[in-house]
């Protein structure tokens, strides 16, 4: 932490776990803490204990590019995003604190034609369903972000792509913090060190959980985690459509600032963006092999930053500070798995795949709201779990970014 974030946050542990709490959530990451907030802040419930078996975003939370963004391919996703992109442009006024949220625009690079009725349909679909998105030709592509190579280095050229001036970043710890310092104000205990080992239940309703520090009873549980769902979902007998894959990501050193927009390639399988360091931040598609491994590999930063140097030449200059990897829940139609899971008195946030910092504010916001009234969100109802048994899913592969 600085000194800024020593002075500002005022995050208040809880002596000691009760025996019994209202609603019981498994992980505090964004997610996690998001829903505790909004359960405390728009429900007044704050009978409630977040669980994290590490520290407060350490998990995906704190291994992710950070980027906010509604330009997604489908319009349940589109509305669905478009709300968070809404909540987190007033989040800093509503927690009292510097988030670091900084609108960026984002383009979306297209290199042939099929790439190009593809961002045009992805315009007409986000204007179609309230979240701004444009298409732009070459010309105002070099505009945009002068340092882009439209040639492509001559390999994949540049034929143009779809704008989205919402696309914005913020810096991933002070979101965590704010939620839960925010939850933590109201009275919700957050419990770091302590992990699940097991789901408690009661004639087939989930009644409470066990944990490394002894047993909670629960009316609600909700799973937060993130590349652990299976593991916390097999407990009460419940398989999910998800799989774990590694995300690898890096950062170099400073580059003037100059670079302004977020640019990501679905051709290419990167993005790139530039933090307020000044440094250019890098990531990539998923590692094709399952896993829960959190190792970084060269593989990766070769592949990853000869294509991302060949649409930006600058990059060729700069060097690699560090690297890292987190772990993607993705579901089979590749879009989340949010609300009921026919197990009653337990729920589930997951499948958040490469987009889950971008989802935080909405996700926590609607997951609350069903805990609270015990009815689905309308925004939501087209992710439920029950959508795969009902043959309805949520087909949106092509918004991943990097595939």
């Amino acid at each position: 932490m600085n000194e800024f974030v020593e002075r500002a946050i005022d995050l208040r542990w809880p002596a000691a776990i009760k025996p019994a709490y209202d609603v019981v959530i498994i992980g505090g990451g964004g997610h996690g803490l998001a829903t505790a907030y909004y359960l405390a802040t728009r429900h007044g419930i704050t009978n409630v204990a977040v669980l994290e078996r590490s520290y407060i975003g350490g998990g995906n939370s704190g291994r992710n590019t950070t980027i906010i963004r509604a330009n997604y391919g489908i319009p349940e996703a589109v509305r669905f995003y478009q709300r968070s992109v809404d909540l987190y442009a007033h989040l800093e006024q509503e927690t009292d604190r510097a988030l670091m949220h900084k609108t960026k625009g984002l383009l979306w690079i297209a290199h042939s034609e099929a790439g190009i009725r593809q961002e045009r349909a992805r315009a007409a679909v986000n204007t179609a369903c309230g979240a701004t998105t444009e298409y732009v030709d070459p010309a105002a592509i070099g505009e945009i972000c002068p340092q882009i190579d439209l040639t492509g280095g001559g390999v994949w050229p540049v034929y143009g792509a779809s704008y989205h001036p919402a696309g914005s970043t913020a810096r991933h710890d002070r979101v965590v913090w704010a939620y839960a310092e925010g939850a933590m104000r109201l009275g919700v205990d957050v419990f770091q060190r302590t992990g699940v080992i097991g789901l408690r239940m009661e004639r087939g309703r989930v009644t409470g959980v066990e944990t490394s520090q002894g047993p909670i009873a629960a009316g609600v549980v909700l799973s937060a985690v993130g590349g652990h769902v299976t593991t916390i979902a097999s407990m009460v007998g419940l398989r999910l459509p998800i799989r774990t894959h590694p995300l690898q990501a890096f950062v170099t050193n400073r580059y003037a600032q100059a670079f302004h927009p977020i640019v990501a390639s679905s051709g290419l399988g990167g993005y790139a963006s530039q933090t307020a360091k000044g440094e250019m931040l890098i990531g990539a598609e998923i590692d094709r092999a399952p896993s829960y491994a959190y190792d970084s590999g060269y593989p990766f930063l070769q592949h990853c930053a000869f294509r991302m140097m060949t649409l930006l030449p600058f990059l060729r200059d700069l060097r690699v500070l560090r690297q890292w990897t987190g772990v993607c829940d993705m579901s089979t139609d590749y879009s989340p798995v949010m609300g009921l899971t026919g197990v009653d008195g337990f729920l589930v946030t997951t499948g958040w795949g490469t987009w889950g910092f971008k989802a935080i504010p909405a996700g926590g916001e609607q997951l609350a709201a069903l805990i609270a009234t015990g009815r689905t969100p309308d925004l939501i109802a087209p992710f439920s779990l029950d959508r795969f048994a009902r043959d309805r899913t949520m087909a949106d592969r092509g918004s991943a970014g990097t595939h």
